[in-house]
């Protein structure tokens, strides 16, 4: 990812705290020369020495063939937003978009047993969702199997991670302020969530 100096997002806490804000993410592999993509809800798991991202495909995609044996990108983004240059104090000014996107890279590991999967899919419920875990606890073994057999589950360990946050930080902060007060009026809620992160500047 390009990532200009001045947009660098250099902690890693705030990456991981991103990810895990924004988890429905776009996961990039090759098949073939081809490239494809496929938009997932992941888990975040930070809570060992190593960092790990958690999601399935439906058993049909044929990208869950490849992700073992090549590297991947997982691409979490939002909030955006466009930032009009009527905010800016020169005349001589152009538009823009204000965004934070971070990228992760790494190999997945597929996991092959029901049990992996089942623990898998209850961590994704957990986290989701958790008024939901009761209701699944109760559904028969029988239909869990088969769902589980749909999936193809994978455990991806990040290798590297990049971040970005371009929140108009070339700009004056009274400039800021502007962009701030009419991102807080929006309708759009990634739009004020982006408000916030500039306001922390």
């Amino acid at each position: 990812m390009y990532t200009p100096n001045m947009y660098k997002m250099d902690s890693e806490a705030d990456k991981i705290a991103f990810m895990k804000q924004y988890s429905f993410a776009t996961i990039v592999s090759f098949v073939g020369e081809k490239p494809v993509a496929t938009h997932l809800p992941f888990t975040i798991d930070d809570s060992g020495d190593k960092l790990l991202l958690q999601s399935h495909f439906a058993k049909a995609n044929t990208q869950a063939a490849v992700i073992a044996s090549q590297l991947s990108l997982v691409i979490f983004s939002q909030p955006h937003a466009y930032i009009s240059p009527t905010h800016y104090h020169k005349r001589e000014s152009v538009p823009t978009w204000d965004y934070i996107a971070v990228h992760a890279y790494g190999t997945a590991r597929i996991l092959e047993t029901d049990a992996q999967k089942l623990t898998l899919l209850e961590r994704m419920i957990d986290h989701y969702e958790k008024s939901y875990r009761t209701q699944w606890d109760s559904l028969n073994d029988k239909f869990k199997t088969g769902m589980l057999q749909g999936i193809v589950a994978f455990e991806l360990e990040v290798t590297a991670l990049q971040g970005q946050q371009k929140l108009s930080q070339n700009k004056t902060g009274e400039e800021r302020r502007s962009i701030v007060a009419q991102l807080e009026q929006s309708s759009i809620g990634t739009e004020r969530d982006l408000a916030l992160y500039i306001k922390k500047l």
